[in-house]
């Protein structure tokens, strides 16, 4: 099957990109990157792969191994224009995060949002973890002019951890962890008709992490064919139940 993930071309997350597009291809699936020009090579956030402060809090080791093999995959170095998809052809679509100033170019691009709807109207599995659950929550429904997620289940990045992120890492980084004035579970929970019941948090985390063997500290929310997610420590389950959504599709 072929799955669409679109990202910046700067700045995103390196764990929520690269275990899914390396659970995915292991899998016997096809990852199509597009960027929003096309042949574009997309960089994630540097930071990330050396360590946000002190060198700490930045992508483990594995999937920091798994973003250098990418780098060198031609499906990383051929990417499509988000203007130019044909969404149709795909069977799935990836809506991964970031925090770094990159994303905004990714989470604020009505073309991107255009192509999104089109996607959701198919109906095929949907997954979004992070800020890439900003992407849904920003894409109209055409027939209603709602957002797609407006009676949606969903998670997303806790305003908790971003709140966190952000106040610790201030005063050496500035607003690296402040995306948008706005935060992103206040965003999202805006896009949803009755927030109290349809936003779920999850169990509260701040450093513990999902791992490839143990999904102890990771969270996910299923929704029918909409998977998301919070934040890097639940890649590895939202990659693994991605893949279920998509075995539910090639049965149906």
């Amino acid at each position: 099957m072929r799955v669409l993930m679109p990202v910046p071309d700067r700045d995103f997350d390196v764990t929520e990109v690269a275990v899914p597009w390396r659970l995915l291809t292991e899998a016997g699936h096809e990852v199509v990157f597009a960027t929003e020009r096309a042949g574009t090579r997309p960089a994630a956030d540097p930071r990330l792969l050396t360590g946000v402060l002190f060198g700490q809090l930045g992508a483990a080791d594995e999937p920091k191994r798994w973003y250098e093999q990418l780098t060198t995959a031609p499906e990383f170095t051929a990417t499509t224009a988000w203007a130019d998809l044909a969404v149709e052809d795909f069977d799935g679509l990836l809506l991964p995060g970031g925090h770094a100033p990159g994303m905004r170019q990714y989470l604020g691009s009505g073309e991107l949002r255009r192509q999104v709807a089109r996607f959701w109207a198919l109906g095929r599995p949907v997954g979004a973890i992070c800020h890439g659950v900003l992407v849904l929550a920003r894409t109209a429904d055409p027939g209603t002019g709602r957002s797609v997620l407006a009676g949606r289940r969903t998670t997303c990045l806790p305003k908790y951890m971003e709140r966190t992120a952000y106040l610790s890492t201030a005063w050496r980084l500035g607003r690296y962890y402040r995306t948008y004035p706005a935060y992103v579970e206040d965003e999202v929970r805006s896009a949803l008709d009755r927030p109290d019941a349809q936003f779920a948090r999850g169990p509260r985390e701040l450093t513990r992490r999902g791992t490839a063997t143990d999904d102890t500290y990771a969270f996910v929310v299923e929704d029918g064919g909409y998977l998301s997610a919070r934040w890097p420590g639940d890649a590895y389950l939202f990659a693994r139940r991605f893949l279920d959504l998509l075995g539910q599709r090639a049965a149906s």
